[in-house]
């Protein structure tokens, strides 16, 4: 995962975007294909990010939040809606349950949802928590598309926030 909460030179400040979803949306596939165009990412799902409870440090990502340059951060935390002003956009990754349940039974990277009770727990946030995260996201992406589309979806929001940052930035911004 590119989890270097450094910024890069020329990224402006205030580009921040939340990648939120299920576990088997693919937030992490999505996240390290733009850390591979360049982007600054930060997967919470990695590097201590997420306390025991299951929370983000709050602290931390305080601290993330205040750096300078564009971001990109994922993650599906109980506490993230404390965060939320702090994105200028929050993307829901989505999906059909069972393409969720088949994605986590399959993959490699982390052991989350290969079990009855974990496939279970999914099944029950989908109905429950995906509601909620719909609810607080300025835009929905269907995580069956290719990666390839999304990411070049993202790279284009990220672009269109960094213009409309500067602009706000500079004072030229008056919506």
């Amino acid at each position: 995962m590119a989890n270097d909460p450094r910024p890069t030179a020329d990224a402006p400040r205030g580009a921040r975007i939340l990648v939120t979803g299920m576990s088997g949306t693919g937030k992490s596939t999505l996240l390290a294909a733009l850390a591979a165009r360049g982007h600054r990412t930060v997967d919470t799902d990695y590097d201590g990010w997420t306390l025991a409870d299951g929370t983000w440090d709050e602290a931390r990502m305080d601290r993330l939040l205040d750096t300078d340059g564009a971001l990109v951060v994922s993650g599906t935390v109980e506490n993230q809606g404390r965060f939320a002003d702090r994105f200028e956009q929050i993307v829901l990754l989505s999906a059909p349950v069972e393409v969720l349940i088949h994605r986590v039974a399959h993959r490699t990277t982390n052991p989350y949802g290969r079990s009855a009770e974990d496939q279970a727990l999914i099944r029950r946030h989908v109905a429950e928590v995906e509601p909620l995260l719909r609810a607080r996201a300025d835009r929905e992406l269907d995580a069956r598309r290719p990666v390839g589309e999304l990411v070049s979806e993202m790279d284009a929001l990220l672009h269109d926030l960094a213009a409309r940052c500067g602009r706000k930035k500079d004072g030229a911004d008056h919506d």
